[in-house]
C-alpha cells in the first residue's frame, strides 16, 4: 500500500473532529474540511447528526455488551446449538469493528427500538438515507426493516405469473441464489457497500472476525478453520481503505489471499451471513407475538376501530393483495371472508415488488454526491440526473450482480419496482421522554413520513396528482395532501391503487388496524427499551 494513502488516512482521522464541530453547526459543502466528504448544500444533512451517531453507537456498545453476556450465560451442548448461532449473529449485527473505519455496526442504521430501521428522528425526517462508515458518504435509499426479512424467499421468476418472488433489498439484489438464503445474501453486501460499512474486500470482514472478542464463539459454532489463513502483510491497511477508492481500480478483492485461503474465506464470510440470518428469524426479531397475532390466536379482541380498519386493509382498501395476511380480499360491496384463516402467521407480504408512483425526493443526500472524496471516489456522478429504476436497475447489472442473463430481458417491465415490504413493525417506535412521536419514514425513498401520509398516497395518488416535482406543487394545494408530484418512473406504475375512495375516518380506521401489527404486545420485545434520546 502506497505511503500516500497512509498519510490521506492519518489526516482523515486528525480532521474528523473539525468536520464534527462544524456539521452540528449546520455546515455547507464550502466550509467542510476537505478530508472529509461533505459536498452537501445546507438543509440537506441534519445539524444533530454528529451528537446522534454517538449517541447509537453508545446504544450499539450497550447491546453488544448483553451480547457478549449471553454468550458467556450460554451453555454449549448440542441442545443449546440453535441459540448459540442467534447469538453469534447478535455479536456480528451489532459490532462496530466489522467496518472500515471500525466506528458503524450493521444495527447503526437497524436498530430494535424502530422495529430495525433508522434510529435517528432527524434523519428520517430530513434525508432518510443514513450516513455510511465514512463521513460522509450516503447511502441513497432507506434502511429497509430486519424484521421479518429472512421469510422472503430465494429470487425466482415465475414465467405464469409473469413476476418475481423472493429476493431482498429494495431492488431484489440479494437473490440468495448461492446459499440458498436471500436474507443471508443481504447481510453480506452492507459491510462491502461504499456507502455503508465499506470494506473494500469480504475478505476484510474475515479478518476482523478473527480478531474479535467473539472469535473462539465464531469457532466453537462453526469450527476452528474458520480463520486458518495465510494473512499477506499488508491485509490490515488494504481493510482500512474505504472501497470505491481509486487506489483499487474496481478490484473487488484487492487482498491477494492464495486460491486455497479465498476459498476459506469465503465459505467463513458465508458463515457470517448465515449466523445474522439466524438470528433475524429468531424470536428476537421476528417475534410474531402483536395484537394480530394474538387476535388470530383468540387471545385478544380487535377494537370497533381496529375491526373497521381490518375489514377495509382486506377489502376496499385492497391492502393485503400485497400485504397478505392470510385472508381473501373482498373489494366489492357484497363480498364477505367470514372463515378460518388460512395462515395464522402471515408476514404481510407477497414478496414480489411493485411500482407505487412516487415521486423524486430531493432531500436525498445522494444528488449531492457528485464530487469525489479525499480517496478518488464519487458515489453519484449522474447527480440529479439518477433515477432509481429499483429492479431494473439490478436487473441491467446496475445495482449488484444478476445471476441469471435471461433475465436481462425483462429490465423494462420492472423499472421503478421495489420490494413489497412486510407491513409488520410498521409502526414500531421508542416513547419519547419528552412526550413527542418518534418520527419514522416510510418507502424506498423516505418520501413518505408517517402512516397517515402512506395511507393517504395509496388512497388518492390519481386524484391529486400534478405534473410538477416535489417542491413545487400548485398555489393552494399541499404537498402530500391535495398534490401528489410527479412519479420518478411513471410507464410502469401500479394502478391497482391511486383511487381507492376511502374517507379521512376509514384512513384512520385502517392506521389503527396497522398499529396492531407491532409486536411486543404479547410477551416483550428484546431491546426496545434501549433508545436514549429525544425526538424533535
Amino acid at each position: 500500500m502506497p505511503r500516500r494513502i497512509l498519510l490521506v488516512l492519518s489526516i482523515v482521522s486528525l480532521m474528523v473532529l473539525g468536520a464534527v464541530m462544524m456539521i452540528t453547526r449546520g455546515v455547507s459543502a464550502q466550509d467542510a474540511p476537505p478530508s472529509v466528504y461533505f459536498p452537501y448544500p445546507p438543509g440537506i444533512i441534519p445539524s444533530d447528526l454528529v451528537p446522534e451517531i454517538q449517541r447509537v453507537n453508545r446504544e450499539v456498545d450497550l447491546i453488544e455488551s448483553e451480547a457478549i453476556s449471553q454468550w458467556h450465560a450460554l451453555p454449549i451442548k448440542p441442545g443449546t446449538a440453535m441459540r448459540q448461532v442467534q447469538i453469534l449473529g447478535k455479536l456480528e449485527l451489532f459490532d462496530k469493528n466489522l467496518s472500515v473505519n471500525k466506528n458503524q455496526a450493521c444495527s447503526f442504521c437497524h436498530m430494535p427500538y424502530v422495529g430495525f430501521s433508522g434510529p435517528i428522528p432527524s434523519v428520517n425526517l430530513k434525508p432518510g438515507a443514513y450516513p455510511g462508515s465514512s463521513h460522509f458518504r450516503f447511502g441513497k435509499r432507506k434502511p429497509q426493516s430486519y424484521t421479518y426479512s429472512p421469510f422472503y424467499p430465494v429470487l425466482q421468476f415465475n414465467q405464469t405469473q409473469a413476476n418475481f418472488y423472493g429476493g431482498n433489498f429494495w431492488d431484489l439484489r440479494a437473490t440468495g441464489f448461492l446459499l440458498q438464503s436471500a436474507d443471508a445474501e443481504q447481510a453480506q453486501d452492507p459491510v462491502r457497500d461504499t456507502q455503508e460499512m465499506g470494506e473494500p474486500d469480504s475478505a476484510c470482514i474475515v479478518r476482523r472476525l478473527s480478531q474479535s472478542v467473539y472469535r473462539p464463539f465464531f469457532e466453537t459454532v462453526w469450527g476452528k478453520q474458520a480463520f486458518v489463513i495465510n494473512w499477506p502483510s499488508d491485509v490490515d491497511q488494504i481493510c482500512r481503505t474505504p472501497a470505491g477508492a481509486a487506489i483499487f481500480h474496481g478490484n473487488p478483492t484487492p487482498v491477494k489471499l492464495s486460491a486455497v485461503d479465498r476459498g476459506r474465506s469465503n465459505a467463513t464470510f458465508d458463515q457470517y451471513a448465515l449466523s445474522i440470518t439466524a438470528y433475524e428469524g429468531s424470536p428476537d426479531i421476528s417475534a410474531f407475538s402483536s395484537k394480530f397475532d394474538a387476535f388470530l390466536a383468540g387471545k385478544y379482541q380487535l377494537t370497533d376501530v381496529e375491526m373497521a380498519g381490518y375489514n377495509l386493509f382486506r377489502g376496499k382498501g385492497n391492502c393485503n393483495s400485497c400485504h397478505l395476511d392470510g385472508r381473501s380480499t373482498t373489494l366489492k360491496a357484497n363480498q364477505s371472508d367470514d372463515g378460518t384463516a388460512a395462515d395464522v402467521a402471515p408476514v404481510f407480504t407477497d414478496t414480489t415488488s411493485a411500482n407505487l408512483g412516487l415521486p423524486k425526493t430531493p432531500a436525498d443526500p445522494f444528488y449531492y454526491e457528485t464530487t469525489p472524496d479525499s480517496f478518488g471516489f464519487t458515489p453519484n456522478p449522474a447527480g440529479f440526473a439518477f433515477t432509481d429504476l429499483g429492479v431494473g436497475l439490478f436487473l441491467r447489472n446496475l445495482s449488484g450482480t444478476s445471476p441469471n442473463s435471461n433475465w436481462t430481458k425483462l429490465a423494462p417491465a420492472f423499472d421503478g419496482f421495489m420490494q413489497v415490504a412486510t407491513a409488520r413493525n410498521v409502526d414500531m417506535r421508542p416513547k419519547c421522554p419528552n412526550g413527542k412521536t418518534f418520527p419514522k419514514a416510510y418507502m424506498h425513498n423516505a418520501y413518505l413520513k408517517d402512516l397517515k401520509e402512506v395511507v393517504h398516497f395509496y388512497n388518492t395518488r390519481d386524484v391529486y396528482a400534478f405534473n410538477v416535482e416535489s417542491g413545487h406543487c400548485p398555489k393552494g394545494t399541499i404537498e402530500k395532501v391535495t398534490c401528489w408530484p410527479e412519479p420518478e418512473v411513471p410507464q410502469t406504475i401500479d394502478m391497482t391503487i391511486g383511487k381507492l375512495g376511502l374517507s379521512d375516518t376509514e384512513e384512520n380506521q385502517i392506521i389503527a388496524f396497522l398499529k396492531t401489527l407491532t409486536d411486543g404486545f404479547t410477551r416483550p420485545y428484546p431491546d426496545a427499551d434501549t433508545f436514549t434520546g429525544s425526538c424533535p
